[in-house]
Order: structure tokens, then sequence, then C-alpha cells
């Protein structure tokens, strides 16, 4: 596993997503209530980039087809069809700085 900077954690609200690339995968970074969750930036369903997505609380919704995940377990809540999961990644914070393991 590599360790990846995400960036400050102070530029990152909460409610806020950030996105990397990294190991070639795509990860979303998102600051819930100060806690920060990542999972993984691709729906699976159509391949709409999560981070373009809204975040109500822990819910993520798809840009394109209104596809609904969990971004704390990477786990779908909602679509018409069942789809895989997005995958979790651990993150941590540094000295302010996010950083994800992937």
């Amino acid at each position: 596993m590599a360790k990846v900077v995400v960036g400050k954690a102070s530029e990152i609200g909460p409610g806020q997503m950030a996105h990397v690339t990294a190991g070639g995968k795509e990860v979303l970074v998102a600051n819930i209530g100060g806690v920060f969750y990542a999972a993984g930036n691709t729906c699976n369903h159509a391949g709409a980039e999560l981070h373009e997505g809204t975040l109500n609380g822990k819910e993520l919704t798809c840009p394109w087809h209104g596809a609904k995940w969990d971004v704390t377990t990477g786990e779908m809540t909602w679509f018409p069809q069942k789809l895989k999961p997005i995958g979790s990644y651990k993150v941590s914070v540094e000295n302010g700085t996010v950083y994800v393991e992937v």
C-alpha cells in the first residue's frame, strides 16, 4: 500500500470532497463532520466521476444517473439495479495533511 497526499485538511471543509489519482485508482475523499473518508471515485454503472456528484451527510449521489453510495463504506444505498461497491480506503491526517492509502 502506498500513502498518497490528498491535500491540506483545512482546504477540505465539512461536506466537501476532493479526489486524487494514485496507483491507477481514482479515489474520492470526503469530509463528513470533520472525519475524512475515502471511496472509489468512479461509478461502476456508467463511469461517472463521483466527486462531481452531491454529498448529503454520508450519502454520495452520482451526477449522471442518481445512484447513491455510502461514502463511509463504499456500499451502494440506492439504485434500480444492483451495483458492486465502489470500495473504501484508509485515510489519515498527519500535521494537517490528509493522506489516503491505495
